[in-house]
């Protein structure tokens, strides 16, 4: 019996897999629990065309973020905080000063997907990380400073 899975099934495929399974195990588990399709004819090309748009799509936001990382290896921000007399920062520069900071020089970046290598609590030179798409990161370069 041929299914199409409409999510991840450890052990037998990825969402949007074309799998052949037992009879039993598709009609009695995986069809009514939702986790599949019967893979009919009109349903396979129905994942084909949903397939192709999906790849399009997916394209299209790598080559947005392609370009936004083109740019962002370019800037260099400088983050003002309190600092006592040895350097120390009263309390951390967060992702949220980040963004905010990119957001100022024209780029929109969620700040879940900023991480730092180092947490910045210090006056000095540090590094954010920033995920654009699963394959596209760059690093930006970051100076605290003491205001």
């Amino acid at each position: 019996m041929e299914i199409i899975l409409k999510q991840d099934i450890k052990g037998l495929g990825e969402k949007d897999d074309v799998v052949t399974v037992k009879p039993g195990f598709g009609r009695n588990y995986l069809i009514p629990q939702g986790f599949a399709a019967l893979a009919t004819s009109s349903a396979k090309k129905v994942l084909a065309e949903n397939l192709k748009q999906a790849a399009f799509k997916q394209d299209k936001i790598k080559k947005d973020a392609e370009g936004v990382a083109e740019r962002l290896a370019e800037v260099k921000l400088s983050i003002g905080a309190k600092a006592g007399e040895s350097g120390k920062i009263f309390g951390a520069v967060n992702t949220i000063q980040i963004a905010e900071a990119l957001k100022a020089q024209g780029f929109d970046v969620d700040r879940r997907r900023i991480t730092f290598e180092t947490e910045p609590k210090f006056v000095g030179e540090y590094v954010a990380n920033l995920n654009l798409h699963k394959e596209v990161k760059v690093q930006v370069p970051f100076e605290v400073i003491a205001e």
